[in-house]
C-alpha cells in the first residue's frame, strides 16, 4: 500500500529526506508553506499530514481529509490542530516535544536576562546617539526568586540554568508531585504561593481552558509589587489588557514576550511600545538546532507509524481504539 504525505509549512531539508528514504510505500508533497486554499485543495489526498504552526487544522480541514490518519506537529504545542474533533474522528495527533526545549529554555533566559538589565532598551538609546548610564540600572538574578508555571521538558531546562545562576526556583505544575522535582533543587508550591513570593515569573504551561488568560488583573494583584514576567509559551495565557495596565501602573515592573494572543499582534495592542517590555516575534524555537530536529522527528513519526504501525508521542490517546485503517 503506498500512502501519501502532505507537508503544507516549510519544513527543513533533512526532513523531506527521511521522507524519500522511506521508499515506494511513501509519496509526498513538500513543496514549502502554501495557502489555505491550497491546503484545502491538497488535503483530500493526504494520508498524514506534517504541520508546524502556520496552519490552522480546524473541522474545515479535517472534515475534507476522508483518508487523514496521523497529523505530526513538528514543535510541542497542537493548539492549532482540534484535538476533539481529530480524536473523533480517528485521527491521530502526534507532537516532537523534544526537539526545541534547549532553544526555547535558551531563548526564554535571554528574554529575563535582557528584562533585567534593560538590554534592548540600552542597545536602542545607543544607537539613537545618547549615552545614558542612569536610565538603565537593572537587577541581578542572584539571590531572586523565579517562579516557573508548567515545569516540563522546557520549565525544566530554565530551571537548571536559573540554579546556576543562584536564583531560588519554586514551581508550579498541576501534574507533578514533590518527590519529582525535589532532586532538582526545586520546589513545588501551589499558584497562589508562586505569585505570592516570586521576582521572576516564567510561563511554560501548555494552553488550556483552565488556564487560558490565567495572569489577569486579579492574578497581577496577587503578585510581589515589581515582579517581571516573561512568557515563551502561549500569548494566550496572558490577558494583555490587564498586563498592559499592570505594566503602567509598576505592579509589574516589566515584561519579556515571544508569544502574543493573535500573531502578529495588531497594531493597537496594548503591550506594543511600552517601555519596560521586551519584545520578539515568537522565535524562541527558531534555531537552526531546533528546526532540524523537530522536523525530521516529525517526518520519523509519520512515517514509522504508516509504515510500521508504531505510533510515539500521541496527544490524544483516546483515539488509539478507533483510529483509521
Amino acid at each position: 500500500m503506498t500512502y501519501h504525505i502532505l507537508v503544507p509549512d516549510n519544513m527543513h531539508a533533512n526532513a523531506v529526506k527521511v521522507l524519500k528514504a522511506a521508499g515506494d510505500s511513501i509519496t509526498y508533497a513538500a513543496d514549502g508553506q502554501i495557502t489555505r486554499e491550497a491546503l484545502l485543495a491538497a488535503v483530500p489526498d493526504a494520508d498524514a499530514l506534517v504541520i508546524r504552526s502556520a496552519h490552522k487544522i480546524d473541522a474545515e480541514v479535517l472534515h475534507a481529509a476522508p483518508k487523514l490518519k496521523i497529523i505530526a506537529r513538528a514543535g510541542v504545542g497542537v493548539d492549532n490542530v482540534d484535538i476533539p474533533l481529530a480524536t473523533e474522528l480517528g485521527i491521530v495527533v502526534v507532537n516532537t516535544p523534544d526537539g526545541n526545549t534547549i532553544s526555547t529554555a535558551e531563548h526564554t533566559f535571554g528574554l529575563m536576562l535582557a528584562l533585567a538589565r534593560h538590554i534592548p532598551q540600552a542597545h536602542a538609546s545607543m544607537n539613537a546617539g545618547k549615552w545614558d548610564r542612569k536610565s538603565f540600572s537593572g537587577v541581578e538574578l542572584r539571590g531572586k526568586t523565579l517562579g516557573v508555571v508548567g515545569f516540563g521538558r522546557i520549565g525544566r531546562a530554565v530551571a537548571k540554568r536559573a540554579l546556576a545562576f543562584e536564583m531560588t526556583v519554586v514551581a508550579h505544575d498541576p501534574f507533578l508531585t514533590t518527590d519529582l522535582v525535589a532532586d532538582l533543587g526545586v520546589k513545588l508550591v501551589s499558584l497562589d504561593e508562586l505569585f505570592h513570593s516570586s521576582d521572576f515569573i516564567t510561563l511554560h504551561a501548555l494552553l488550556t481552558a483552565e488556564n487560558h488568560e490565567m495572569i489577569n488583573r486579579e492574578s497581577l494583584a496577587r503578585m510581589k509589587r515589581g515582579v517581571r514576567i516573561i512568557d515563551a509559551a502561549r500569548g494566550a495565557l496572558i490577558n494583555e489588557a490587564d498586563l498592559a495596565e499592570a505594566l503602567q501602573s509598576g505592579q509589574v515592573a516589566g515584561a519579556a514576550l515571544d508569544v502574543y494572543a493573535e500573531e502578529p499582534p495588531k497594531p493597537d495592542n496594548p503591550l506594543l511600545h511600552l517601555p519596560n517590555v521586551v519584545h520578539t516575534p515568537h522565535l524562541a524555537a527558531s534555531t537552526e538546532d531546533a528546526q532540524i530536529t523537530v522536523s525530521v522527528d516529525a517526518a520519523k513519526l509519520v512515517v514509522d507509524a504508516l509504515l510500521r504501525d508504531d505510533v510515539k508521542n500521541v496527544v490524544n490517546p483516546a483515539v488509539l481504539d478507533k483510529r483509521r485503517k
